[in-house]
């Protein structure tokens, strides 16, 4: 067993912590100061700290990568690209620069929730299937040895998608009219049922819908809440399955609060996520993340690589596949959210099912 001293496991947490924190993905106001957050790093350090304590690798669990934007103008299609691609190898690389630092290193669980809530957002339980054998796939691609993928069909196996959805939601998340209730008190969950209810309304407004916008917003509306409850339940279940990880979130998150949220890639606002979007090659070694109708209307060419759509690429940019991630950044100063991503990995071992990414 990898052992430290005493204010060596102090030292090393901290800059652990730091690694994160520097990708951190804040909330506007949420109260966080400075390049990293001196009250997030005091919050999170003893977790890390007693990891290192017991000489074990550091665990993050991370619900994310869940399926594609059903909204053609968001997105290439239903499978993983180039997007996804850079954001795995971003965690990765922290996993790899986490090392440097304490030996024993870290890895991530990606807890997909796509099959939590396809069916309200207008996903196929197949496209949810290809989505994750993709992300699979990717990871082996790639050579990445820190990351595996963790998804509800791995927490019953042999149960029908209805089936699995239904357990999860058996005895866990709270009830529509609690969630009523607690929207009109107020709060934070106000600005999540509204930004889920905005997302929502951009996701399914497809080509193929004929009603009418207020019909859309008013179903919309009945959907969020739905969401809401189901993520609930996935997030109970995970920290029933994984009572030690560290907690990430693609979420934007308040200050010190016991998960850290995580910019994936390079955005200009605080919410967009790779699976609501596509990768753009900026021209200056960069990626950035776009809606596919944005990166169209800015003169963005098509790029494919590995035998379909990869990524865009602005005008002067060379019509490459990248290797490796750069650090992804955010805005210092994003404009108002536009909604919140609904997502909400080497392997951790639940307490019940198999972490696996052979699918």
């Amino acid at each position: 067993m990898f052992e430290l001293a005493t204010l060596d496991t102090e030292l090393a947490a901290i800059e652990v912590i730091r690694e994160v924190l520097v990708h951190q993905r804040r909330l506007r106001g949420s109260g966080c100061t400075g390049r990293v957050c001196l009250r997030c790093l005091r919050h999170h350090r003893n977790a890390i700290a007693e990891a290192m304590t017991q000489g074990r690798t550091i665990e993050f669990l991370l619900p994310a990568f869940p399926t594609k934007s059903p909204n053609p103008a968001k997105v290439l299609g239903p499978l993983p690209d180039l997007a996804e691609e850079l954001a795995l190898r971003f965690l990765e690389s922290l996993c790899e620069r986490i090392a440097e630092v304490y030996p024993p290193g870290a890895r991530v669980l990606i807890c997909s929730d796509g099959r939590v809530f396809n069916d309200l957002i207008g996903v196929s339980d197949e496209n949810v299937t290809r989505y994750a054998r993709e992300i699979n796939r990717m990871i082996d691609r790639i050579g990445a040895t820190r990351l595996g993928q963790f998804t509800l069909d791995d927490v019953y196996p042999g149960a029908d998608h209805a089936q699995l959805r239904a357990r999860l939601t058996a005895g866990r998340g709270p009830s529509t009219d609690e969630l009523r209730a607690e929207v009109r008190r107020g709060g934070d969950l106000v600005h999540m049922y509204r930004g889920i209810t905005r997302f929502m309304l951009e996701d399914l407004s497809v080509p193929g819908y004929t009603g009418s916008r207020a019909a859309l917003q008013r179903h919309c509306r009945e959907l969020a809440y739905g969401v809401i409850a189901r993520s609930r339940a996935w997030d109970e279940l995970l920290a029933e399955l994984f009572p030690d990880t560290v907690r990430l979130s693609i979420h934007p998150q308040p200050c010190s609060t016991r998960k850290i949220g995580l910019l994936l890639a390079e955005t200009p606002d605080a919410w967009l996520t790779p699976w609501h979007s596509v990768a753009v090659d900026t021209g200056d070694g960069r990626f950035t993340l776009m809606k596919r109708a944005d990166a169209e209307a800015a003169g963005a060419r098509l790029v494919t690589a590995h035998g379909r759509p990869s990524h865009f690429a602005l005008p002067g940019a060379p019509a490459t596949v990248p290797t490796q991630a750069t650090a992804p950044t955010q805005a210092t100063a994003p404009t108002q959210a536009t909604a919140p991503a609904l997502a909400h990995a080497p392997t951790l071992a639940p307490t019940t099912g198999a972490a696996r990414h052979d699918r």
